[in-house]
């Protein structure tokens, strides 16, 4: 495919085109000219953008859709057997994974690729929002949307192309990347790669691919990212560290994280940069900042630009989103399923409760990683004072009995009456309007579809009985509502 561009594809259509990762490939071709069909059965908030931009959404999946069409995209969440899957292959199109279309788009540019098992999205826009702020016009394609963009991909003039690159089926390694970040290495998609060493090997090989002249960015403070970076390095590779690590080359100081945002003091090879404040808080956030800032100074971009960059950035969708308030109650949106970016999450989430207790609502992700890591998902769930759990979202997986949202919801260490299994999407808004009281948090978390669920949770508080009456003396206030 390496002789392929995008305006070569043709019509392209794709098979599921709603989700975030799709979607924003979907944005990324119509702004360039190219023609998008797709196919949906629920109605992502995506797709009222994609029709805007002349997309033809159908919703139902069948053979038909594919008529006049020359290349059709689908991803590792679409069955080998989906009929328009057959139909494309029956027909003879051209059949691509995602990863392999995203590939073909970044053609021609200088392809900066975010990979690592935590923190990719985030990463991804800071990165994407300093190169901006610099006058850089980089395309993007990210897994989530820029709050300040209102967008989860672009086709820009300049000569980056920032990308998201996953690894749980191995499609990062489609791509040849100018500059390769590795944020971290955890246990997840084992499946895949049977065991951590085959995960680190796979992280590896994605370096290796890295172009010449380019180089690799990897976390000095993690174990893992460090034997990469001695690896990558004994390859022949150009590599720069970042975290709190005395040898890192992008040092980090004095991290402190409020519900205000998270601030540190940074030098680059020795030298001092300043502070770096980022209005969102979590130290996790901060070392991703320090990721995107690395990066930025290693493509030339002026240290003070990055750090004002940064210092405006605005957050993604539903990494750390507030939706709204409503009865006193504050919801937010975040992405994490992991248990190690799920304690990440509402460890910050505790800080912002303050006084307030923490309640969760939960979508497992994945029956495999809901099974092989119950334990440590349930001991993050624990750090809410509430947790209120569906059942696992995993399309094409088969529930063993035994396994799932059940499961889950006995091993999660809280008291019988704090924690619920709610396995119809129906009786969520109810146990949150149960359970919330004025001061709390409540934040929905998981798998994709949970994050339909904040309006939901935000109408239903609003229409819980006696709000009317509590705030008939308060004057009208402005919705906090996020126009998400």
């Amino acid at each position: 495919m390496s002789d392929l561009s995008a305006e070569d594809l043709g019509t392209v259509h794709f098979i599921g085109i709603g989700g975030v990762g799709m979607s924003g490939l979907a944005r990324l071709m119509l702004t360039r000219g190219i023609p998008v069909t797709g196919s949906e059965l629920r109605q992502w908030p995506h797709l009222a953008g994609l029709r805007a931009l002349g997309g033809t959404i159908h919703m139902s999946h069948e053979a038909a859709n594919l008529d006049g069409v020359d290349t059709v995209v689908y991803s590792s969440a679409i069955p080998k057997d989906h009929l328009e899957l057959v139909e494309a292959r029956a027909r003879g199109l051209r059949v691509l994974h995602r990863a392999e279309a995203l590939a073909v788009c970044t053609t021609g540019r200088r392809t900066v690729a975010i990979a690592g098992t935590h923190g990719k999205t985030t990463t991804t826009s800071m990165t994407t929002v300093i190169l901006q702020h610099a006058g850089m016009d980089p395309s993007f394609v990210i897994g989530g949307e820029i709050s300040e963009v209102g967008s989860n991909a672009h086709h820009g003039s300049g000569e980056y192309f920032v990308i998201e690159a996953d690894e749980h089926d191995r499609s990062f390694l489609n791509y040849r990347p100018f500059v390769a970040l590795v944020t971290n290495i955890d246990a997840d998609h084992l499946n895949t790669f049977g065991d951590l060493a085959g995960l680190a090997d796979a992280f590896l090989q994605f370096c290796q691919r890295t172009e010449p002249g380019g180089f690799v960015v990897t976390c000095a403070d993690q174990p893992a990212t460090r034997e990469l970076a001695r690896r990558a390095r004994e390859a022949g590779l150009t590599v720069f560290t970042y975290g709190e690590a005395e040898d890192a080359d992008l040092r980090m100081s004095e991290i402190t994280s409020s519900a205000r945002g998270v601030r540190y003091l940074a030098d680059l090879d020795g030298t001092p940069l300043g502070e770096v404040a980022l209005p969102v808080p979590g130290r996790h956030l901060g070392l991703n900042s320090a990721a995107a800032l690395l990066i930025a100074l290693r493509l030339g971009v002026p240290a003070q630009t990055a750090i004002a960059a940064l210092a405006a950035f605005p957050g993604v969708r539903r990494r750390f989103e507030l939706k709204g308030t409503a009865d006193g109650v504050r919801v937010y949106d975040e992405y994490a399923y992991h248990p190690t970016s799920m304690t990440a999450a509402l460890r910050t989430l505790r800080e912002v409760a303050g006084d307030g207790r923490l309640i969760v609502v939960f979508q497992p992700y994945r029956v495999y990683r809901t099974r092989d890591l119950q334990a440590e998902i349930a001991a993050a769930l624990a750090i809410a004072d509430e947790a209120v759990i569906l059942e696992v979202f995993g399309p094409g997986e088969i529930r063993e009995p035994g396994e799932g949202g059940v499961a889950l919801t006995a091993a999660v260490e809280l008291p019988a009456e704090a924690k619920v299994f709610a396995p119809e999407w129906d009786e969520v808004p109810a146990e949150v309007v149960r359970r919330a009281r004025e001061g709390d948090v409540v934040v929905t978390m998981g798998a994709p579809p949970i994050s339909l669920m904040g309006d939901e949770l935000l109408a239903a508080l609003d229409e819980r009985p006696g709000y009317a009456a509590r705030h008939a003396a308060v004057p009208a206030q402005v919705d906090e509502r996020s126009s998400a």
